[in-house]
């Protein structure tokens, strides 16, 4: 089983894969083509995807029974100790001069801006 989604992708490329996929929703793509053809359609989606993100999943003989890859996504996949992760960047913090918005809890504000 093979998925790609893309996003914010040219709709060529979105034709394209619908030779060989079926488009399940906007972007989302799925079937069980061959390990060449798979291969060979994510080369096509990394070069032709200008601007946009996309992300390959398909099942494979592992623990996990699937792996993935990534083209232009911020999160990255990540081996540890043999299990695919996805490694997040930590979101940027507000700088510390910045006061909090009103409403917010105590205990959240503390959390969000380092506080005591």
């Amino acid at each position: 089983m093979t998925v790609i989604v893309l996003t914010n992708c040219p709709a060529g490329l979105r034709g394209f894969l619908t030779r060989w996929l079926l488009e399940i929703s906007a972007g989302v793509f799925i079937g069980n083509p061959s390990a060449r053809i798979r291969d060979a359609l994510w080369d096509e989606v990394r070069q032709y995807a200008g601007q946009g993100r996309a992300l390959l999943a398909h099942t494979t003989n592992n623990e996990q029974g699937f792996t993935f890859r990534t083209h232009d996504h911020t999160w990255h996949p990540i081996d540890h100790e043999g299990a695919a992760l996805i490694h997040r960047p930590a979101p940027s913090n507000p700088t510390p001069t910045e006061k909090p918005s009103k409403g917010w809890s105590k205990a959240s504000k503390r959390r969000r801006y380092g506080g005591s």
